[in-house]
């Protein structure tokens, strides 16, 4: 390279030498070849370069996301009803959220995605396969209103299992969402047997059972890979634009 420089250095010289018969001058390269040369130009179009490539690179691998949770384990439609409940799915949210009437009760059942898990006891795990080895938890809040009118709502805290439903508190709030009775109880499981079977009694009347707490579990693992799917299509759409 160096030894081009100087060959055509030396010919320019020269040629300038052989022309003195008027002025000569090395005109600078035009503006635009000039600019392009610039550090900061180029800086501009390695930059430019490689967030091309990131961004051809992220859609591909969300297609290739989308294509298989679409083609290997396709999520299923929400269903709109569960035994007497309606059911608002809420596509994009956490949480859905199940309505029914008990005589002139209005029932409303606000569930929450899988929060989080704990470990199975050791005699569940041996008759678990592998990788089932944690329980999946999910919150519900049941409202239980009495009537027109009434602005009381008798509120109850509930944790969902696989298999079971348990409750955690039990509380009155009024309507527009603030506490009627601010003291919240000692814990549902520190209360008298009795009562807690009265309490318990009184859901499963409602339909808010252990049979109730297996189908949110189901449902919910449908709803999750529906709002994967959802969140990846969101993401490649940004990325696109």
């Amino acid at each position: 390279m160096a030894r081009f420089l100087r060959h055509a250095r030396g010919s320019l010289l020269s040629h300038s030498l052989q022309s003195s018969s008027r002025p000569t001058s090395v005109l600078p390269p035009s503006s635009a070849f000039s600019h392009w040369l610039t550090p900061s130009s180029t800086r501009s179009y390695i930059s430019e370069m490689r967030r091309s490539a990131f961004q051809e690179n992220l859609l591909r691998i969300l297609s290739t996301e989308i294509g298989y949770e679409l083609e290997i384990r396709p999520p299923q439609e929400a269903v709109k009803f569960f035994k007497y409940f309606e059911i608002d799915d809420r596509p994009g949210k956490q949480w859905i959220t199940l309505k029914t009437k008990f005589g002139q009760e209005d029932i409303k059942v606000d569930v929450t995605t899988f929060d989080y898990a704990v470990p199975m006891p050791v005699e569940s795990r041996i008759k678990e396969s592998e990788g089932q080895n944690m329980r999946l938890h999910i919150s519900l809040i049941v409202d239980v209103r009495k009537g027109v009118g009434n602005d009381d709502v008798l509120q109850f805290l509930c944790s969902a299992w696989p298999d079971a439903l348990e409750i955690q508190h039990v509380r009155v709030i009024k309507d527009n969402g603030t506490v009627s009775l601010p003291f919240m109880g000692p814990a549902f499981k520190d209360l008298d047997e009795e009562f807690r079977r009265t309490m318990l009694d009184f859901l499963e009347e409602r339909s808010v059972d252990a049979e109730l707490a297996v189908f949110l579990h189901q449902y919910m693992m449908y709803k999750d890979r529906r709002e994967f799917v959802r969140w990846m299509e969101k993401v490649k759409s940004y990325v696109e634009k």
